[in-house]
């Protein structure tokens, strides 16, 4: 019995090692070293600033903002809605300082999953690689059935899509399906197999026409605004109709249309200089999205009174009050490229994540897989944008995305602990980026075989002339040399 006690304890402390053990090395496919041994799993290091630039605002600036201004400004904070927009920003700043540091310090696909993996354990990485994933794929779903309505709004009402584009309900089954929706999944799905630079670049394209519409709601809203004298400033209740809390709710349920910063640390693997780019690309991402949101804030809950807004068009309606509804064609266009974009930034990071995991042994290694051609995780992309499409197809997919709001808060929540742990924990315990490391190594080896060197002809000049012992010297003398030299050689081991 003691012996059968004794096992059952040591295989509970031994799995209960195996859900807190951590990596205490950064992920070795990352690492140039290695590259040989491992050039099937490496993914093209071809991004730049302005890639992660056009991955970070494509992820984040959603359709979103186009319904968020007129709910929040008639429920919760009135005119000081572009206060709340500077909130949002300023906590979703700080969850990106957190993303840049470990993202700048651990180079490597899988994002949260792979910091947690580094510095809180393997069980807590596994959850956290689930949560994403599920947030990516019920996100990245939710927002393909978003595109649809849109487009059929662009071209002339519910009924205007072809039949075989265009929402149908099974009879019988009372589920509405949308080819439209999996249509589009699939064709980003392609577009993510061809080449992480050329997706990068489309996204580019896509988020570049959102940013335009979004800069001809600033340029000419405000040009009604002066001319009519800024209506929706002019009230008797003040900037503060709700209070200072009502402003802190709206920055509450304003902070979603700042998550998607998080997509360009999933890239990190395949940036070209992780240690500048990376922060670099997610504080310019971040702050071109919060100057975006504040302005458009500004400039519509300006135009019309905060309690006159329409929840669900609020900028085409405000427009259209002024007598200018062409312009809710160029909104619409907004959205529509809003809710791509967002798409291809919801699909990218699932493959990595799937890869990252796979490569740690949690997942088969069918995921690791990368193509030789297109340097991209073909299996693992293929196999997301297929569940993505089904989901997109089949399900109404609104009652699970609370779910996606579970997943990015223990995301959040994982990176700042995450962080903590990295400032607290030894040098020697949590790894340095890859290339420090391997210069370092290349160094010491160097100066090692250097010292060594030296110290040898040294001793040899000390000792012998012409390879015999010198006249007059002692056998203390000898013992000396030799005992500084051992001395030397030791400090020199443990200076390196």
């Amino acid at each position: 019995m003691g012996l059968v006690g004794g096992g059952e304890g040591g295989c509970f402390v031994g799995g209960v090692r195996s859900l807190i053990r951590r990596k205490q090395v950064d992920s070795a496919h990352s690492n140039p070293s290695s590259a040989a041994a491992t050039s099937h799993n490496q993914l093209a290091k071809a991004l730049t600033v302005p890639h992660l630039v056009a991955i970070g605002v494509g992820s984040t600036i959603g359709a979103g903002v186009y319904i968020l201004v007129g709910t929040v400004a008639r429920e919760h904070s009135g005119p000081a809605l572009t206060f709340s927009f500077l909130i949002a920003g300023i906590a979703a700043a700080l969850s990106a300082f957190c993303y840049a540091e470990l993202a700048s310090r651990c180079p490597s696909a899988g994002s949260a999953y792979h910091y947690s993996y580094i510095c809180v354990g393997e069980g807590v990485a596994w959850l956290i690689g689930w949560a994403l994933i599920l947030e990516y794929t019920i996100g990245g779903s939710a927002v393909a059935r978003g595109i649809s309505p849109n487009l059929a709004t662009l071209f002339g009402g519910p009924d205007s899509l072809p039949a075989f584009v265009a929402r149908h309900t099974i009879p019988g089954l009372d589920v509405v399906v949308d080819p439209c929706a999996a249509i589009l999944v699939f064709v980003v799905t392609g577009l993510l197999c061809v080449g992480i630079k050329e997706s990068t670049m489309v996204q580019g394209f896509v988020t570049t026409a959102n940013v335009c519409a979004m800069i001809f709601i600033i340029v000419a809203g405000g040009y009604l605004g002066f001319k009519t004298g800024w209506p929706g400033y002019e009230l008797p209740v003040g900037y503060f109709p709700y209070g200072v809390d009502g402003m802190l709710v709206g920055a509450s349920t304003v902070f979603f249309a700042f998550i998607g910063f998080d997509s360009v640390a999933s890239t990190a693997e395949e940036v070209k200089n992780p240690q500048r780019d990376l922060p670099m690309g997610i504080g310019f991402a971040l702050s071109i999205c919060c100057s975006l949101y504040m302005l458009v804030s500004a400039v519509i809950v300006g135009l019309v009174p905060y309690y006159a807004m329409d929840p669900d068009t609020p900028i085409s309606s405000a427009f259209a009050s002024h007598g200018i509804k062409w312009a809710a064609y160029i909104i619409t266009v907004g959205a529509c490229t809003a809710l791509c974009s967002t798409l291809m930034g919801s699909l990218l990071p699932q493959p990595r994540i799937l890869m990252a995991m796979a490569r740690d042994g949690l997942l088969p290694s069918f995921f690791s897989d990368v193509n030789k051609h297109t340097q991209v995780p073909v299996k693992s992309t293929v196999t997301t944008g297929l569940l993505a499409g089904t989901l997109a197809f089949f399900m109404d997919v609104e009652q699970l995305s609370g779910m996606v709001s579970v997943g990015t808060l223990l995301a959040f929540t994982m990176v700042a602990i995450s962080v903590l742990i990295l400032r607290y924990v030894p040098p020697d315990e949590v790894p340095l980026p890859s290339s420090f490391q391997a210069a370092i190594d290349s160094m010491g080896y160097q100066s090692r075989i250097h010292v060594w060197r030296k110290q040898q002809s040294d001793l040899a000049f000390s000792l012998t002339k012409g390879g015999k012992l010198l006249a007059g010297q002692s056998c203390s003398r000898v013992l000396e040399c030799l005992c500084l030299h051992l001395l030397l050689q030791f400090v020199a081991c443990q200076t390196l």
